[in-house]
């Protein structure tokens, strides 16, 4: 009887994250249309999503930072970030955790979400995991990006979990990629936004959103013949720790 009576506010915060994210892009949309107009001015474009979009909706949604660095990401160096993905707080919270400017790997299919979905398109690096083509093309426009300055971020399980699975399989693209550019790895783990903000429409709430940066992963003297060893041993540290905090 509980449960049906929290649903009305459980569906208003869910329409209140949609307000959220819609208004700060419609209120800077203009600045925001202009910082994408350049590759160059992407870093400007970043601080502007970060603490004009991001922050305001972590706070917003009642679901304040806070961050445990074990390592601190340098300025002006580029990294591979790999997270768990639990849900679409996890864009909100990585731009947080990172002051350096990255650029998102992920799935064409958050191009079809209004008023996002058309910045999403310009900024960000976009694949079809069904199609071989357009995941070749990612390292190319990855390559790009790194060269730039730039860092990366991708979610390697590929999607999120169900909800009774801890965290998935990962998959190579992250660590065949930081190998391939010679970028230190950083393990982070999400271990709040499931429960503030999962895809279940009925679930959620206000709450601690903690995020934690692990040590990095060096890739300097790693071959593309290491990537699955790479692989396992990030997956492990995150799931140990996530396994930890649950027991």
């Amino acid at each position: 009887m509980l449960a049906i009576a929290k649903r009305p506010l459980q569906a208003l915060y869910r329409i209140w994250f949609y307000i959220l994210v819609a208004v700060p892009i419609f209120v800077f949309f203009p600045f925001l249309l202009l910082s994408v107009s350049k590759e160059s001015w992407y870093p400007q474009f970043f601080w502007m999503v970060r603490n004009l979009w991001a922050k305001p909706i972590l706070y917003g949604m009642g679901c304040p930072p806070t961050v445990v660095y074990e390592q601190h990401l340098r300025k002006n160096k580029s990294y591979m970030l790999v997270a768990n993905h639990t849900s679409m707080l996890d864009i909100m919270l990585m731009l947080y955790v990172s002051k350096n400017p990255f650029v998102f790997v992920g799935k064409k299919e958050l191009v079809k979400i209004p008023i996002f979905g058309f910045f999403y398109k310009r900024v960000c690096i976009m694949v079809d995991r069904d199609n071989t083509q357009s995941r070749t093309g990612v390292y190319r426009r990855a390559q790009k990006r790194l060269k730039q300055g730039l860092s990366i971020c991708i979610f390697p399980e590929g999607g999120v979990p169900e909800e009774d699975i801890i965290m998935d399989s990962f998959k190579d693209g992250a660590f065949k990629m930081a190998i391939a550019h010679k970028i230190p790895v950083v393990p982070i783990i999400f271990y709040d936004n499931k429960k503030r903000f999962p895809f279940t429409f009925f679930k959620g709430g206000p709450g601690k959103c903690r995020a934690r940066v692990l040590e990095f992963f060096e890739t300097g003297i790693l071959g593309e013949e290491d990537k699955s060893t790479l692989r396992e041993e990030v997956r492990t540290v995150i799931l140990n720790q996530l396994t930890d905090t649950k027991t």
